[in-house]
C-alpha cells in the first residue's frame, strides 16, 4: 500500500478529459480545527455558493471535492465528530457502537416495519464510520447501467482508495473461510482485489494494520480548508424553495437548521446560476427532508400538515435492504478478531461473507428493550402477521448464548427485487421515519437465500472450517441455534429448523445496505438534479435502484467524488 502521506503532496489538474488528484498545500489533517466547528458556534445567518446536507458516506467525498473548486462550500452534519471514539475507532467497538441506543449515539436505532432491527448513522464519515468496514467496488456491468464515465469512476475509486483502504490481514478462520468457499465450488479464487469477480476475493478494509478504522471523513483532508465550513451538531429541519413567480419551477435558495441548543440558523445561496443545495444525507434522510421540504406525495404531506411544494409521489418509494441471514458457528478453537474481509460472489444471486471473534450478543438485548419504547410510544405500533398454521419457536432462554467465541458465516442477496416504501412519522427531522422494506416479496429472493443458504451449508461442512466446530454441530443444529437468539422481532417457527425458506423468512437481518427513496428517474434525473426544482440535487444511496457490488460504500465514496467533479467542471464550463 502506498503511503497515505505521498497523496499530501499531489497537485494535478483536471478538465474534461483529463482527471486529477488534488491535495492543497494547506491541507489539514484530521480531526480538523480550522474548518469544522461545533454548530453552536454558527452565525445566525450565512452564504455559501454550495450546501451540502448530510456528512456522511457520500457527503465528505463531496464536499472535499467542490472544496478544490473557487466556490465557498458549506457541510452540515447532524452527528459529531467520529475522532476520539473508541467503539468507533477500534475494530473491537463495532458491537458498541450499535448497542449504543441514547440520544447522541453514532448509530441511531430503528426498527423496520418488517420486524428488523437496523440502524442508521449520526455521525461525520456516516455509515463508514460504523459499520464493518469492507470495501469492494461496483461491477464494470453496475457502473454501466447507471450510465456513469467508466474512466472517471475509476479515478474517482483512487480517490478514495489512496486515503482511507488497507489491504486486511489472513488470519486462521478468514482463511479457512475462504478455502471453504473454494472447496464450495465458489470459484476461481482472485485473491485481493477491490474489483467485482465472480468466486471468492479478499476485498479491502477500512481498519488499518493496527486496527483503527478510517471513514469517509478522512476523505475531508483532501479539502481546502480556506474553501469549506463544516458544522457538526446541526440538524437540518427545512429546505427552503421559492416557488413564485408564478409559472417557473421552483427553486431552493437556503435552508434551516438547528444546533444542538435548539437555536436556529439560517444558510443561504449566494446569487449564481450554478449555486446549488445538495442532498446527501442517505436513504432514510433524504427522501425525509423532500417531504418535510414539501416534495414528496402530497396526501402524506397534507396529513402531517406540511405545505405542498410539488406533488411527487415518488419519493420514499422503491426502499430496499439487502436480506441477510447468517449461522454462528461457536468454536472450540481460539479465533481471531475479524469483520468483513472475504467474500464469495456466487453464481445463484448472492453474496458469502464472515466475520470472527468474541460476540457478546447482549446487544441484542437492548434493541429488543428499544422495540418495547418504540411500541410503547407510538400510534403506529409495529406487528408481523403471524400464519395461524404455524406454531411459535419454542425453547429456552434466548440469551444463554449472550457470549460466545464464534465465527458467523452470512448470506447477503444481490438486488433485492423486493421494495418497499418510507413515510413521515412527524415533522421533526430527529424521528426516524417509518419504513417498510418488503423482506422476500418477489419469490425470486427467497430463492436466491435458499441457494444462498445451502452454499453456506457446503462452507460450514467443508474440510477446511471442520476444526472451528464442535461436532455436534451441524448445520440444522447451527440453524436451531439461531432461531433462539433475539435477532429479530419476527415470529420463530418450528419448521424453521428443517426449511430454509422458513429460515430465510423467521431469521432474516440487515447488514444495513438500505437503498433508495430518491431514484435516478424517478426522483432525480441522470445528473442527480431534483425533478421539478431548480438548484437541488440528491447525491447519495437513496438514489439507487440496486446496492452496488456485495458492499456499496465504496460505490456511495466514490459517487460524491464522482459528482463533485461533474459538477466543476460543468461550473467552469459556464
Amino acid at each position: 500500500m502506498i503511503s497515505r502521506m505521498w497523496f499530501l503532496h499531489i497537485v494535478a489538474v483536471i478538465s474534461l478529459g483529463i482527471f486529477f488528484f488534488v491535495a492543497s498545500s494547506s491541507a489539514e489533517q484530521a480531526p480538523y480545527s480550522s474548518f469544522v466547528k461545533d454548530a453552536k458556534l454558527a452565525p445566525p445567518v450565512m452564504y455559501f455558493d454550495y450546501i451540502v446536507i448530510g456528512g456522511g458516506t457520500s457527503g465528505c467525498a463531496l464536499a472535499a471535492t467542490l472544496s478544490q473548486g473557487e466556490a465557498k462550500i458549506l457541510l452540515l452534519e447532524r452527528g459529531g465528530l467520529p475522532y476520539g471514539n473508541p467503539n468507533i475507532t477500534n475494530i473491537g467497538g463495532f458491537p458498541e457502537t450499535l448497542a449504543d441506543t441514547s440520544p447522541t449515539s453514532a448509530s441511531q436505532f430503528f426498527l423496520s416495519m418488517d420486524g428488523v432491527f437496523n440502524h442508521r448513522a449520526r455521525v461525520l464519515g456516516g455509515g463508514s464510520a460504523i459499520n464493518a468496514g469492507f470495501y469492494s467496488r461496483a461491477s464494470s456491468d453496475y457502473v454501466a447501467s447507471a450510465g456513469w464515465n467508466p474512466r472517471l469512476v475509476n479515478e474517482s475509486y483512487e480517490w478514495v482508495e489512496n486515503k482511507v483502504v488497507f489491504q486486511p490481514p489472513m488470519l486462521t478462520w478468514q482463511s479457512a473461510v475462504r478455502d471453504g468457499l473454494l472447496e464450495a465450488g465458489v470459484s476461481p479464487h482472485h485473491g485481493f482485489t477491490y474489483e467485482h469477480l465472480p468466486g471468492t476475493k479478499v476485498g479491502g478494509t477500512m481498519f488499518d494494520q493496527n486496527g483503527y478504522r478510517h471513514t469517509a471523513a478522512d476523505l475531508l483532508e483532501y479539502a481546502d480548508p480556506t474553501k469549506i465550513s463544516v458544522y457538526l451538531h446541526a440538524t437540518v429541519y427545512q429546505i427552503l424553495i421559492r416557488t413564485i413567480p408564478a409559472g417557473q419551477k421552483p427553486k431552493a435558495y437556503g435552508v434551516y437548521f438547528r444546533d444542538s441548543n435548539g437555536i436556529r440558523h439560517m444558510a443561504y445561496l449566494n446569487n449564481g446560476p450554478m449555486n446549488e443545495i445538495i442532498l446527501s444525507s442517505g436513504a432514510l434522510g433524504s427522501p425525509q427532508l423532500l417531504m418535510l421540504s414539501g416534495i414528496g406525495p402530497a396526501n402524506q404531506l397534507r396529513d402531517q400538515g406540511i405545505k405542498v411544494i410539488l406533488d411527487q409521489p415518488n419519493v420514499g418509494q422503491g426502499m430496499s435492504d439487502n436480506p441477510m441471514n447468517a449461522v454462528f458457528i461457536p468454536s472450540p478453537r481460539p479465533v481471531e478478531l475479524s469483520l468483513i474481509q472475504v467474500v464469495g460472489i456466487t453464481q445463484v444471486g448472492s453474496f458469502i461473507e464472515a466475520a470472527s471473534g468474541f460476540f457478546e450478543l447482549v446487544w441484542a438485548r437492548g434493541m429488543a428493550q428499544e422495540v418495547s419504547k418504540f411500541e410503547n410510544q407510538t400510534d403506529h405500533p409495529f406487528t408481523i402477521p403471524f400464519n395461524e398454521n404455524m406454531q411459535a419457536m419454542p425453547g429456552p432462554d434466548p440469551y444463554r448464548y449472550a457470549n460466545i467465541q464464534a465465527g458467523v458465516i452470512l448470506e447477503k442477496i444481490a438486488g433485492p427485487f423486493s421494495a418497499g416504501y418510507l413515510e413521515l412519522q412527524s415533522r421533526d427531522p430527529n424521528d426516524n421515519p417509518r419504513v417498510t422494506f418488503n423482506y422476500f416479496k418477489d419469490p425470486r429472493d427467497l430463492q436466491r437465500c435458499v441457494q444462498g443458504m445451502e452454499i453456506v451449508r457446503r462452507v460450514v461442512e467443508s474440510r477446511h472450517l471442520s476444526s472451528f466446530h464442535y461436532p455436534f454441530a451441524t448445520m440444522q443444529t447451527l440453524m436451531s441455534m439461531m432461531l433462539t437468539y433475539p435477532i429479530n422481532m419476527r415470529p420463530k417457527h418450528v419448521t424453521a429448523t428443517y426449511s430454509l425458506e422458513q429460515f430465510c423468512v423467521d431469521t432474516v437481518m440487515t447488514l444495513w445496505h438500505y437503498h433508495g427513496g430518491c431514484q435516478v428517474g424517478r426522483v432525480v434525473d441522470q445528473n442527480y438534479k431534483v425533478i421539478g426544482v431548480d438548484s437541488l440535487r440528491v447525491i447519495d444511496g437513496s438514489t439507487f435502484y440496486n446496492s452496488p457490488g456485495t458492499n456499496p460504500q465504496a460505490t456511495v465514496m466514490m459517487l460524491g467524488r464522482y459528482m463533485g467533479q461533474r459538477i466543476l467542471q460543468d461550473r467552469n464550463l459556464h
